[in-house]
C-alpha cells in the first residue's frame, strides 16, 4: 500500500517496480478533499523478499523512494525491523534546529520496515515550546484539527525523508485523540480514527472498514499481530473482570488463533500499551493492575483478567517464542516473564522518540517480571534483528548509539 498526498486536487501518478529496473507498473489515483489529498494505492503481485523502487508524481512535481517486500510466509530470510512511539508530546515538537533528528538515525540503521506503536501525533495536547516549529500550538477537536496535526510531524525533513524509503506499520494509542481514551465512549474517537485511516497505510478490512489490528507475516520467522488497544475497550475506571475488554471478543479470538495456529518461529504481539507496566492515574490505562509491592492486591482497574486468559491459552497450546513489543511509557526497557510453570515470554519497551522522557519504576508482579534493562531519560527506538540463530534486540538513542544489547535464543 503506497501512501501520498499532494498539495491540492489533481492526479497523482506512480511508477512502481523491482529496483533492477524490469517489471515497472504504472498507479494512479485521484486525491480530493473529502480526504485532505491522501491517497493509498494497492500494488499487487509484487516480488518477494525484494527492494522496490518508485516514482510519484503530481502536477510536475516529483519524489523518488523504495521499499522492502516481505519474503515469502515460508522462507528463511534475515528480518530487520525498528519500532517506538511518541511523537510531539507538548515541549518536544520539530526543533527549530534540527527537526525530529532521531528519524534520521533511523534511517541509517536501513530496516526491513518500522512499527509506529502508538501516540503518532499528540493531539491532545499544545505545543507552545519557542524552538519548536511553529504549528502544533492548538488542541485537535474537529476532523481538521487532527488532519493539520498529522501535517505538522509529516512536513519535518527527517521524517519525510525516512518514510520515502522505509515500509511503515502504524497503530494508534491514546493521543491519536484524547489521554487514555476507551473508544465506545469517546465522542471524539470516530474523528480522530478517521484521520489516523486518511494518514497511514492501512488497508482497511473488507466489511470492517474501521478496523485497525491486523496480521503481518514476514518470512518463516516472524509473524506479527498488530493490536487495537483502543477502539474496543472498556472504561479504565471499571473494575477488572471477566466483563472487562481491552481488545473486545472478536480482536481476541482472532489474536488467539493467530497464536496458535501460527508456524512462524517468532510470534510479535504489538500492544500500544504495556503488560508490567502500571499507567493511568486515578484508574490504570495499560494491562497492569499495579504494583504488588505497594499494595498486595494491586489496584480494582487494570485489564489483567484478559491478560491472563491470553496468557493460559499461550501455556495450554505450548505457544513458544512470544515476544510483545510496546511504547507508551516513555523509557526504554527489557522485561522476561515467567507467569506459568515452561512459559516464558519477553516484553520489549521503546521510546519515546520525541516526548517527556520517563524512568524505570515498579513492576507489576502478576507476570512474575525480571527486567533485564531499564532506562530513561533519552529519546529512543528498539532495533529486532532476527536470524535463524535467535532474535537480537537492541536499544538506539537519538545518536545512533546502541545503549543495550541481547540475543533471545529461539524455543524449540
Amino acid at each position: 500500500m503506497l501512501w501520498a498526498r499532494a498539495g491540492g486536487p489533481g492526479r497523482i501518478i506512480v511508477d512502481l517496480g523491482p529496483a533492477s529496473g524490469e517489471g515497472r507498473r504504472r498507479l494512479e489515483a485521484d486525491a480530493r478533499a473529502e480526504t485532505d489529498f491522501a491517497v493509498k494505492l494497492r500494488a499487487t503481485d509484487l516480488n518477494p523478499g525484494s527492494r522496490h523502487s518508485y516514482r510519484i508524481a503530481w502536477r510536475g512535481e516529483h519524489l523518488d523512494g523504495n521499499f522492502v517486500t516481505a519474503p515469502e510466509p515460508g522462507a528463511v530470510a534475515p528480518v530487520g525491523l525498528l519500532w517506538s512511539g511518541d511523537l510531539g508530546g507538548a515541549g518536544h515538537c520539530r526543533s527549530q534546529a534540527g527537526g525530529y533528528a532521531i528519524f534520521r538515525a533511523m534511517a541509517a540503521r536501513r530496516p526491513d520496515f518500522f512499527l509506529f506503536v502508538g501516540d503518532t501525533i499528540y493531539a491532545d495536547q499544545r505545543c507552545r515550546v519557542p524552538e519548536s516549529v511553529p504549528g502544533s500550538d492548538f488542541l485537535a477537536r474537529s476532523l481538521r484539527g487532527f488532519r493539520a496535526k498529522y501535517r505538522y510531524s509529516r512536513t519535518d525533513p527527517a521524517v519525510h525523508a525516512f518514510f520515502r524509503t522505509t515500509s511503515v506499520s502504524a497503530i494508534w494509542d491514546d493521543h491519536e485523540v484524547v489521554n487514555d481514551f476507551a473508544g465506545p465512549s469517546e465522542p471524539l474517537m470516530p474523528v480522530g480514527r478517521q484521520a489516523f485511516l486518511e494518514y497511514w497505510p492501512i488497508q482497511s478490512a473488507p466489511g470492517d472498514p474501521t478496523r485497525l489490528y491486523r496480521e503481518v507475516r514476514w518470512g518463516r520467522l516472524v509473524d506479527l499481530f498488530i493490536l487495537d488497544t483502543r477502539q474496543y475497550r472498556s472504561p479504565n475506571a471499571m473494575p477488572d473482570g471477566p466483563g472487562k475488554t481491552m481488545l473486545g471478543v472478536a480482536q481476541r479470538d482472532w489474536l488467539l488463533e493467530g497464536l496458535r495456529g501460527s508456524d512462524a518461529v517468532w510470534k510479535v504481539v504489538v500492544s500500544s500499551v504495556s503488560l508490567s507496566i502500571p499507567t493511568g492515574r486515578e484508574a490504570r490505562d495499560s494491562w497492569a493492575n499495579g504494583s504488588t509491592a505497594l499494595r498486595p492486591d494491586g489496584t480494582p482497574t487494570g485489564f489483567e483478567h484478559e491478560l491472563l486468559g491470553i496468557v493460559r491459552q499461550l501455556a495450554a497450546h505450548r505457544v513458544r517464542n512470544v515476544v510483545w513489543l510496546v511504547a507508551d511509557v516513555h523509557r526504554a526497557e527489557v522485561i522476561r516473564h515467567t507467569p506459568l510453570p515452561g512459559l516464558v515470554f519477553h516484553e520489549l519497551v521503546a521510546g519515546p522518540l520525541s516526548a517527556s522522557m520517563g524512568r524505570p519504576g515498579i513492576l507489576d508482579h502478576t507476570l512474575r517480571p525480571t527486567r533485564l534493562y531499564g532506562e530513561g531519560g533519552f529519546y529512543n527506538f528498539g532495533e529486532l534483528h532476527v536470524t535463524e540463530a535467535g532474535l537480537t534486540v537492541r536499544i538506539i538513542d537519538a545518536a545512533g548509539r546502541v545503549r543495550f544489547e541481547t540475543t533471545l535464543a529461539p524455543e524449540l
